[in-house]
């Protein structure tokens, strides 16, 4: 049920993006006066659909094929791959007559609508949620096995990446990323290490699961156990349990799950007194406590606050993508192993329906979707962008044939992009 649930908010999601990409195509046609013949969710291969209705000029439909969706626009070559309306005589609703400057407004439209509707999303959320963050200067990391692989150590405080203070803890594993990191400056106890990184790693960066974990340290805030009520209070700390250190919630957590059930003795630190004391484990694996929270920047806006913080969060969110996409291009990193499909993105959404989550994705994978669309290649919004301000530079019009050629380059190539996000997702899930 898990799996067909997130499968069922992949697709509303990647609905919900094609409809509002190829909508910027389509208003924008519509606004120079050039005729789209067709307007797809879905693809309608072989000339099936779901469903199909007649409004003006344009079928719009839904097709049975779930890999994205398209607006077939009259006298332009794309994905249909359509040379016959080339052929006829050129008319004056179709794309190719209009000029170029009409024809960059259609090709942006998608993209432009995608970051568009990415803003309003990230609005709606500041407005309604507001903007909530783990300051990382109160925060020490949990490192998984690549972390520790690369010099960190449980309880490090991240001072520096290069230059850079990092202030958003959760940012931390992006910001390592992203900017390249040469060389990490952390507080280890009350010695500050300077720990220099393996480029060659920055690839498993990328694809490696909560590689900086909050480290929780085990103080206790509040006790919902009946059975500890008497023997744990607020402010506590718990040292050990059964000889094992417990500095950290993460470092008890296992040590409890194997005594389910069980009675335990553990070191507690109360103000300068530490002693032992038995605690009642419950068959879930816990002692029904609450550990102190970690420190959260919040912060509200209002109806009017809200656009520009979300016109800065979408900034920063494509400026972040962008150094993404320029890893994968770089084979040097092994960045590209981290590109994921249908699959992977599946897996992002929550359990349960969320709308702060869904909405977050939502502006998240919008503004994925722009960002690829506007790589130059053939096939692609950005490969049409790059031919349409080659002919306003230089004044010389790509010919149909050449751009037909092109389009299906694009097409392999884009196939080729496909099939090794599928690998790499299908490589994971064996793993």
């Amino acid at each position: 049920m898990v799996a067909l649930f997130k499968a069922l908010q992949v697709i509303l999601a990647l609905s919900i993006l094609i409809i509002v990409h190829e909508s910027g195509h389509f208003l924008f046609a519509k606004l120079f006066g050039i005729r789209v013949e067709k307007f797809y969710l879905f693809f309608d291969v072989g000339g099936k659909a779901l469903a199909r209705w007649h409004w003006g000029e344009t079928e719009f439909g839904i097709g049975w094929l779930p890999f994205g969706g398209y607006c077939k626009i009259a006298g332009m070559v794309d994905e249909s791959v359509d040379m016959a309306q080339l052929r006829r005589e050129p008319q004056p609703w179709e794309f190719r007559t209009h000029p170029a400057w009409h024809r960059l407004f259609v090709l942006a439209g998608g993209v432009l609508f995608n970051f568009i509707f990415a803003v309003i999303a990230y609005s709606a959320i500041c407005g309604i949620w507001g903007t909530a963050y783990i300051s990382n200067s109160d925060s020490a990391i949990y490192p998984n096995d690549l972390a520790r692989e690369m010099g960190f150590r449980t309880g490090d405080r991240i001072l520096r990446l290069d230059d850079y203070e990092p202030e958003d803890f959760g940012m931390l594993q992006a910001d390592l990323a992203r900017r390249e990191v040469r060389v990490a400056t952390v507080l280890r106890g009350q010695d500050t290490v300077r720990l220099y990184m393996d480029q060659s790693m920055i690839g498993q960066v990328l694809s490696s699961p909560l590689m900086f974990d909050l480290a929780m340290p085990f103080v206790v805030d509040s006790v919902s156990s009946a059975a500890n009520a008497g023997v744990l209070a607020k402010g506590d700390a718990v040292l050990q349990i059964d000889g094992h250190d417990t500095r950290y919630l993460q470092d008890a957590s296992p040590i409890l799950a194997e005594h389910a059930g069980q009675t335990v003795t553990a070191t507690v630190r109360r103000g300068c007194v530490i002693s032992e004391v038995p605690l009642q484990v419950d068959t879930s694996g816990r002692i029904g406590i609450f550990v102190t929270p970690p420190s959260v920047k919040r912060q509200s806006y209002d109806a009017l606050s809200a656009i520009p913080a979300g016109l800065r969060k979408t900034g920063s969110t494509i400026k972040g993508y962008v150094s993404d996409l320029k890893m994968v291009f770089r084979p040097s990193t092994g960045a590209y192993k981290s590109v994921g499909s249908f699959i992977a993105i599946g897996q992002v959404f929550p359990k349960t329906w969320d709308w702060y989550q869904f909405l977050n994705i939502l502006a998240l994978l919008s503004i994925m979707l722009g960002v690829v669309n506007l790589i130059p290649i053939p096939g692609l919004d950005g490969g049409h962008i790059l031919f349409t301000l080659y002919e306003m530079i230089s004044g010389r019009k790509p010919s149909d044939k050449f751009l037909y050629v092109m389009q299906l380059i694009g097409m392999v190539l884009l196939f080729a992009l496909m099939f090794l996000a599928f690998g790499n997702d299908i490589m994971r899930l064996i793993r």
